[in-house]
């Protein structure tokens, strides 16, 4: 498959290093000369010194020929110049990333115009990984499968939970929910573990079920069903608008500081019920006086990883149970993750998963079963895939149990006729399906990839 991706910043570099590790023929355009000398050298790809929005440039990139066209440049409307361009020159998709919360709302009626196969928003995808969060806040990371009606959630096993010392076999016999444990961390070492394997303080699990299950689990534990009901977002940038908007629709209420006065005016407009304080967020005195200590859950939002971790931080030791950084550096994420915030998002990587599923599931398009959604966990060791089952073939109506699969490849989830089976050995697969598969360490490019 050729794909030529135009723009090497941070959503556009880990495009490519994701995609030539996976032996894609990728071609970078980008007008900065030195990012892609280091991209050169670094990856297995041919780049481009030119502007993307130019056909002559396109021409030489072999756009043409090319089947997917990825345009990430920092300016929207390049991006869907390029697309556009790239479509009359003949390549068979295109995707662009628009930021802009007006143009977004408008993409249906753009969508067609500019010959789009998929427009991908960074901002708007962070905010509901945050809001999905922010809704179960039990969880480190919450993941959302099946149209919302399944989640994989991550969450620590404390030393005072009560299946410490319990094998997951056990577990299952004495809580009896429709839950399914597809992966544990366990110090640097990851696990996709069987029925004998023995939960131990300090874990951090990964448990796919429907929302309504994983309450049940969780109250079972013990975990106090604690609701968040007043946030404080710190930046207020487009994550925060579109984080803002969806809590105020779940009920929660929000307060905003940004210190830039001008982006202050225009938040008190566009979110006339949350309240607006034009102040820097990094002063301590400032939280306090503003009630941080009174908010069930902060969120760090503003344009510098540094300025997040230190307020994720310092509300960590004011006791505020519920926190999110957005943190976008792969590197920094794990550092504030072993500091004890275990809840950071990454808008380039929500974006990047969300590219990735749409370029599979073209690969994949003629075969049997289609991807359609995809997260990476756990750095990465961890990939979990959702495949729609579109015709009968020679894995489906066979018992699972028959089903021969690869060491460290787990069928976790089937969504049948809107109904979630944790499935078992004498479940099967039919046409029509929705199946969660998880893989360890490797990528499937093809659901056929997991069968023995």
């Amino acid at each position: 498959m050729k794909i030529v991706i135009i723009g090497d910043g941070k959503v556009g570099h880990k495009l490519t290093t994701q995609l030539s590790e996976e032996d894609y023929d990728i071609t970078l355009i980008d007008q900065n000369a030195g990012k892609l000398k280091a991209a050169l050298n670094n990856l297995d790809i041919f780049c481009i010194n030119g502007n993307g929005a130019d056909a002559e440039v396109l021409k030489q990139a072999d756009v043409p020929h090319a089947d997917i066209v990825i345009a990430c440049t920092s300016t929207d409307e390049m991006n869907m110049i390029s697309c556009l361009l790239a479509k009359r020159l003949g390549a068979k998709h295109t995707i662009a990333r628009v930021r802009n919360p007006l143009y977004y709302r408008q993409m249906e009626l753009l969508k067609e115009d500019l010959h789009l196969s998929m427009a991908v928003n960074p901002e708007l995808a962070a905010a509901n990984e945050i809001s999905r969060m922010l809704l179960f806040p039990e969880a480190n990371k919450v993941e959302s499968f099946m149209k919302g009606r399944v989640e994989l959630v991550e969450f620590p096993i404390s030393e005072i939970s009560p299946i410490v010392g319990l094998s997951l076999a056990e577990i299952n016999k004495k809580y009896e929910f429709q839950i399914l444990v597809c992966a544990i961390k366990r110090g640097e070492q990851v696990y996709i573990p069987d029925g004998n394997f023995v939960i131990e303080k300090g874990d951090r699990m990964h448990v796919v079920a429907s929302h309504q299950n994983l309450k049940s689990f969780f109250r079972a534990l013990g975990h106090k069903e604690e609701k968040v009901k007043k946030v404080m977002i710190c930046g207020g940038g487009h994550v925060c608008f579109y984080l803002a908007v969806q809590l105020q629709q779940a009920g929660m209420q929000v307060k905003i500081i940004e210190q830039n006065q001008a982006r202050c005016e225009e938040l008190c407009e566009l979110l006339p019920k949350a309240t607006i304080i034009h102040g820097d967020a990094t002063d301590q005195e400032l939280l306090i006086e503003e009630g941080l200590e009174n908010a069930n859950a902060i969120v760090a939002l503003t344009g510098m990883d540094e300025e997040n971790i230190m307020m994720a931080l310092f509300a960590k030791t004011r006791g505020i149970k519920k926190i999110v950084a957005k943190v976008n550096a792969d590197t920094r994420a794990q550092m504030v993750e072993s500091l004890g915030i275990e809840s950071t998002v990454s808008a380039k990587s929500a974006t990047a998963d969300a590219i990735l599923a749409y370029v599979k599931a073209r690969m994949n398009s003629y075969s049997s079963a289609n991807i359609e959604t995809m997260y990476r966990l756990l750095n990465g060791k961890i990939v979990a895939q959702e495949y729609i089952i579109n015709k009968e073939c020679d894995f489906t109506n066979i018992p699972l149990k028959d089903l021969p699969t690869k060491p460290n490849n787990l069928i976790a989830c089937i969504g049948r006729h809107r109904k979630i089976i944790i499935p078992n050995g004498d479940d099967h697969l039919e046409a029509g399906d929705s199946v969660i598969v998880i893989a360890k360490e490797h990528t499937i490019n093809d659901f056929k990839d997991i069968l023995a």
